[in-house]
């Protein structure tokens, strides 16, 4: 399992989300352009004394990071509104999760490159989850499902 942050923006979520994969050893992708300097304080902050265990990797472009990765990979990407249900999902323990900008998710032209798309279920009185709460949820979803989860076991 990997976890790719598409143009993040918010320093905090970013943090948080490096925490939950140094807790998961998940590897962590960051697509630029970031909205926040990796030195920016509530980054670390919110990543605490962690980032030494993430496995972070930030790449200029999404087609930098698509290049590197093995065709056979699938990319399943997250929606507020649409995709298969999270918990009818089946993962795979080698998917790679990718995530939009907090403010719009992810764009239509990146949703099309993608192999598969979930999303978590709520109530339409709310317009989305915080990002590193849906990629908390999306994770450990993800390790379950794929039988993954035994490493952190």
């Amino acid at each position: 399992m990997q976890i790719v942050l598409f143009e993040p923006e918010i320093p905090p979520n970013t943090g948080n989300i490096s925490r939950l994969c140094a807790a998961t050893a998940t590897p962590l992708h960051l697509i630029k352009p970031l909205g926040f300097s990796l030195s920016d304080r509530y980054l670390k902050r919110a990543g605490l004394d962690y980032w030494e265990h993430v496995n972070l990797t930030v790449w200029e472009n999404l087609e930098e990071f698509l290049n590197s990765q093995p065709p056979d990979r699938r990319m399943v990407g997250t929606s507020a509104r649409h995709g298969a249900n999270l918990h009818q999902f089946k993962f795979e323990p080698e998917d790679i999760l990718i995530f939009g900008p907090e403010t719009r998710g992810l764009p239509p032209e990146v949703q099309g490159l993608l192999d598969q798309h979930i999303r978590i279920p709520i109530l339409n009185t709310v317009r989305s989850l915080n990002l590193s709460t849906a990629a908390g949820i999306v994770l450990y979803q993800a390790l379950a499902n794929s039988g993954a989860i035994t490493k952190l076991l």
